[in-house]
């Protein structure tokens, strides 16, 4: 008889994610994540020690993908400036990362840990644009502008329940990026 298979580390981490964009850190419990999963919660323990080890390892593999591994696969895929403003806009937007970004915005607001890794995210993110709108905007004024302006565009646009006339959220959102690098 073959060993039982093991759930790996990273699906609990992806699950965990998962339910924490759809109800907040409460949300993150290990017996409805092995339900979830199809598996006993014995299994979690093969991997973390308890759930704030799980939560710590969300929020680790969050900030690896939300920062650096977006700038990683922008600059993977070369061009110019605007063109990797445009080509993090696409990622983010099409991504669906942004759910689990609320939520952690969300959380940050009631847990100072939280709130310090959120910083720490949106500074990198926040600096990785300068360095984008540096090369095509001389005024360093203008550049913190323009990152504020495409950071609140990201977050903002989940908040807006407005209609745009004869436009989709999407065509509004293509022109605003293109304001942006313009």
């Amino acid at each position: 008889m073959a060993p039982p298979t093991r759930t790996p580390r990273s699906t609990w981490i992806e699950e965990g994610l998962r339910a924490l964009a759809g109800g907040g850190p409460d949300a993150v419990r290990v017996e409805p994540l092995a339900k979830t999963l199809g598996v006993t919660r014995g299994g979690f323990y093969w991997h973390f020690k308890d759930r704030q080890a799980l939560l710590d390892a969300m929020l680790e593999t969050w900030e690896q993908l939300g920062a650096q591994g977006v700038i990683e696969r922008v600059e993977a895929g070369g061009g110019d400036a605007r063109t990797k403003v445009r080509r993090t806009a696409e990622l983010i937007f099409t991504g669906g990362m942004i759910p689990t970004d609320l939520a952690i915005r969300d959380w940050a607001r009631r847990d100072p840990a939280v709130a310090e890794r959120l910083r720490r995210v949106d500074n990198r993110r926040v600096a990785y644009l300068r360095t984008l709108f540096g090369q095509f905007c001389p005024d360093d004024a203008e550049v913190e502008g323009r990152c504020m302006l495409a950071f609140s565009l990201v977050i903002g646009n989940y908040y807006i329940a407005a209609d745009h006339g004869g436009s989709t959220r999407d065509q509004v959102l293509a022109t605003a990026i293109e304001y942006l690098v313009a």
